[in-house]
């Protein structure tokens, strides 16, 4: 273990998960952020005949599991996605079976020239990471992930493990539906203990953020809601001398993984990014995770607030909330709507009608009518999917809504939240409605250097003094 892995034990419900994939067992862990989810296909991996297909949702956290891998001494990982050019995409699939492990994303398994090539494989282990996306994106976002369990039967139904950090009991629920058959379920709990939690109100976040910073540790995160705040935001804070980057989802995707590699070297000091920045990122030291805008639900707010002290040392997570940050949501909210009632209208339109119509509609209408039209599911279906799904939207912001107004401990409502199997006692490193106190995190503000500060002096200072 030590020698292969770098542990000299398993982590809570790592060895149970283990033990029954290698007996056989479809298996959903539910293991807290920066617990070594990772190591649960991995081991099996040494030990089991065929390629292990890892489906993920990011970019980032694809290259970050390759590098991983590549550390421990496997050679034969393979990221099949995006980043691939055509040339080394044709070589890859002309030499899948040279390779171990296979990275690859939801909408990548939709190309039928990589499910035909995938289908001459003996696939010994199917992993689904961060398996919450499956329901947490997969009728509004990115209905590629409800079309997994189609692939799954493509690819002959192979043995499958789905990991996540944060399934509240409904979203267990539904990921053990469409994913798995006769499931062994470990369930950990989502408590980390190292990482304080805080709300601030405040009537100005801007005048709030600049009088906590340089009281903070660094490197922090700072997620907005929006990718017009986060540019915004990241200027406003390098013009205030900070060393900032951001992130979001409409940066290149080679971009978005030079911003990841640089902060995780520690070229910057602040990343101020929407959640596409989160999910497996294995940056180990950030000292506190701050959100300037409210997250939808606690699921998301768990996932990014558990960027925070994967080293395990203590770390903050605090959120800036003002009166009405809600609204942003209820206006994404007001878009699915919107988008559930042009399928409503088009309830009675012949099938040739809709297939004119598909080119000029935005990317996700496109997705969801091209399912229709390909036979994949009745409009009716999918209207009421997306029905559900708002519904449990509002039903998440207002959980969310609910952790910033309780007085009790904040740690327990979301243990209570997802379902956990241990409610904590509260720790010294705890939440501010236990007692804890933001000063518990300050450090020393850095001192500002003394001397010439524009750059002639400083390049006079230099060479000629």
């Amino acid at each position: 273990m030590q020698r292969e892995f770098g542990f000299a034990a398993f982590r809570p419900g790592q060895k149970n998960i283990i033990q029954q994939l290698l007996a056989g067992q479809d298996v959903l862990g539910i293991l807290p952020t920066a617990t070594g989810k990772s190591l649960c296909y991995q081991f099996p991996g040494r030990l089991l005949t065929g390629a292990i297909l890892i489906v993920s949702p990011l970019l980032s956290l694809m290259e970050d599991q390759q590098q991983q891998l590549q550390l421990l001494g496997e050679r034969k990982v393979l990221a099949l996605n995006s980043q691939l050019s055509f040339q080394e995409k044709q070589y890859a699939l002309r030499h899948i079976r040279d390779y171990h492990y296979i990275l690859t994303s939801p909408e990548t398994l939709q190309q039928e020239e990589v499910l035909q090539t995938l289908k001459q494989l003996q696939l010994a282990l199917f992993v689904v990471d961060e398996a919450h996306c499956i329901s947490q994106w997969g009728v509004d976002f990115r209905p590629e992930y409800l079309k997994l369990p189609r692939i799954q039967q493509a690819l002959g139904q192979p043995q499958t493990l789905a990991l996540t950090a944060t399934a509240s009991p409904p979203v267990q629920a539904e990921i053990q539906e469409l994913l798995l058959q006769t499931p062994f379920t470990e369930r950990g709990s989502v408590d980390r203990s190292n990482i304080g939690l805080m709300v601030q109100e405040t009537t100005n976040k801007w005048e709030t953020l600049v009088q906590l910073l340089p009281h903070l540790s660094r490197p922090g995160i700072i997620y907005c809601a929006t990718r017009k705040k986060v540019e915004q935001l990241n200027q406003a804070l390098r013009e205030a001398g900070y060393a900032s980057m951001f992130y979001h989802g409409g940066l290149a995707s080679d971009e978005r993984l030079r911003i990841q590699q640089q902060f995780q070297n520690g070229q910057a000091e602040l990343l101020c990014a929407t959640n596409a920045f989160g999910m497996g990122i294995n940056h180990q030291d950030v000292r506190f995770v701050l959100h300037y805008e409210l997250s939808s639900g606690l699921e998301n707010y768990v996932q990014e607030f558990g960027r925070a002290g994967r080293d395990g040392q203590p770390a903050l997570a605090i959120l800036l909330y003002q009166k009405q940050d809600e609204r942003i949501h209820h206006f994404f909210q007001q878009e699915t709507q919107q988008n559930r009632l042009l399928l409503e209208a088009l309830q009675t339109s012949a099938r040739e009608e809709i297939a004119q119509l598909v080119p000029n509609l935005p990317e996700l209408q496109q997705k969801w009518l091209l399912g229709y039209l390909h036979g994949e599911y009745e409009l009716s279906e999918l209207i009421e999917r997306i029905r559900q799904k708002e519904v449990e939207r509002s039903q998440q912001l207002q959980a969310m809504i609910q952790y910033i107004e309780t007085k009790e401990c904040r740690r327990r409502v979301i243990q209570r939240y997802f379902g956990d199997p241990e409610i904590s006692q509260p720790k010294e490193v705890c939440c501010d409605n236990c007692g804890l106190e933001l000063t518990a995190f300050y450090q020393e503000p850095a001192a500002i250097p003394e001397g010439p500060t524009e750059w002639s002096a400083i390049l006079k200072t230099l060479f000629f003094s």
